[in-house]
């Protein structure tokens, strides 16, 4: 009885084993069914035998796969900007020549992954990183790259020299989301074109410095000929003596943005001063050229507010913006100034607010700008194009401007330590001029201004 029993259980599992093997093999012939390429084999090749060749041919597959993206890494590093590409932990995955070379990293090799933290120190390339992975939206940003002294030190080349630049390096980054909370970030070296501009610059400048001397003398000459003359020639020599003005007040106005440019600190002359009092003493100097338009000036804001600044080159920020504001303004309109600090800003405004930090806000009820002007009108000498260029009912030529105004507003306010961005206001439909100003100015700068 007991040996019975024994072989109805085997012969038990056997069966089970035989149905489980069945079953497993019809589940595995209907995975198989849904690959194209293998329907038609189905029930002429066994089921082992099946497998093995699916897979064969995925590992075929993997291995294509790898020698494309190993194909894509040599173009990669072979290309002339820079390739980084970063895991959900910050971890640098793979990274291309160009991307080394810009970023000092010496410390890694293919294959190895290793946080971005421990290879590079760059606060505005992690705030990008992180700033794209959660936003999950491409982002550009440019900065000066300024490298630790540990990897300056590793990347000299056999005479002692960094291989790209000695100190700092600008950089401009576009970054894009990727699955998993990877980012990849493309490099750009934007230091040859900073060096190529500051070359010009300095050139245009040295050009400049030079023209002041023929331009005096021409001058000096005109102004004896303008005694000794009579009408008609006398005009011609006051026309003349007002464009030999306004090509001094044009070399004046260059040297000044050079200046500033190339040593803001020893520009500026710190005092405190109240902002309020600087605005009504700027538009006074206007006042003339306000009452031949009918223009009024309305002030919103704090009636004293303290601040720390230059007095003679903020004046002239003012007179500049209130001059433009006033030349591109229709008759019996106003100009509007509101001033906006943290305490008097409201809930949502001082949210964008810094500590510290004056807004200061000019807007016409002009045409505003052109939205392809916008991105350039605080560049040197640039106007806009000639046939979409704002009208102005001043015939005068000598109102035109040239060029260099809006330069030397944002040069003298970037060296106080703030910024001016031009926008066009959405309920007067004229040009709106931001600026952002710090009410004391960094110590280093305090100290040497």
């Amino acid at each position: 009885m007991t040996t019975i029993a024994f072989i109805l259980g085997i012969l038990l599992g056997i069966g089970l084993a035989y149905w489980e093997r069945s079953r497993f093999n019809r589940q595995l012939k209907r995975m198989l069914s849904t690959l194209s390429d293998t329907t038609d084999l189905i029930h002429s090749l066994p089921v082992l035998s099946l497998v093995r060749r699916e897979l064969s041919y995925l590992y075929q597959q993997r291995q294509q796969l790898q020698k494309t993206i190993d194909d894509q890494k040599v173009i990669l590093d072979l290309a002339p900007i820079g390739y980084l590409l970063l895991d959900g932990d910050n971890q640098l995955l793979w990274c291309n020549a160009v991307a080394r070379e810009l970023l000092r990293i010496d410390r890694w090799q293919p294959g190895h992954i290793r946080l971005l933290l421990e290879l590079v120190r760059s606060y505005e390339l992690d705030q990008l990183i992180e700033q794209t992975r959660s936003s999950q939206i491409s982002q550009v940003r440019e900065w000066t790259f300024y490298p630790s002294q540990y990897a300056t030190k590793n990347h000299l080349n056999e005479d002692q020299t960094p291989k790209l630049y000695q100190t700092s390096v600008a950089l401009k980054a576009s970054s894009f989301p990727l699955a998993n909370g990877q980012v990849g970030v493309f490099l750009e070296n934007q230091q040859p074109l900073v060096e190529l501009s500051r070359s010009r610059d300095r050139a245009f400048s040295d050009l400049t410095h030079e023209l002041r001397t023929p331009l005096t003398s021409i001058s000096l000459l005109a102004e004896a000929l303008q005694k000794r003359l009579q009408n008609p020639e006398r005009r011609w020599v006051e026309q003349m003596l007002k464009e030999i003005e306004r090509l001094m007040k044009l070399v004046q106005d260059w040297l000044e943005i050079s200046q500033l440019q190339e040593d803001p600190s020893q520009s500026l002359h710190y005092q405190t001063l109240d902002l309020k009092e600087l605005m009504d003493s700027a538009w006074a100097t206007l006042t003339p050229l306000a009452r031949q338009k009918s223009i009024t000036f309305s002030y919103s804001g704090p009636e004293h507010l303290p601040l720390e600044g230059d007095q003679e080159r903020l004046t002239q920020v003012f007179v500049n913006l209130f001059d433009n504001a006033i030349k591109h303004s229709p008759d019996h309109s106003p100009i509007l100034v509101e001033v906006m600090t943290p305490d008097t800003a409201s809930t949502t405004q001082s949210a964008a607010l810094l500590e510290k930090v004056i807004m200061i806000d000019i807007i016409d009820c002009g045409e505003g700008f052109l939205e392809s002007d916008l991105p350039y009108v605080f560049d040197r000498l640039y106007r806009g194009e000639p046939s979409r260029a704002r009208k102005t009912s001043e015939p005068d030529s000598s109102r035109h401007g040239s060029g260099l105004g809006l330069a030397i507003v944002q040069q003298i306010i970037q060296a106080h330590g703030g910024s001016v961005q031009a926008k066009n206001s959405p309920e007067t439909g004229g040009a709106w001029m931001q600026i952002k100003l710090l009410k004391e100015p960094p110590a280093s700068e305090r100290a040497s201004g």
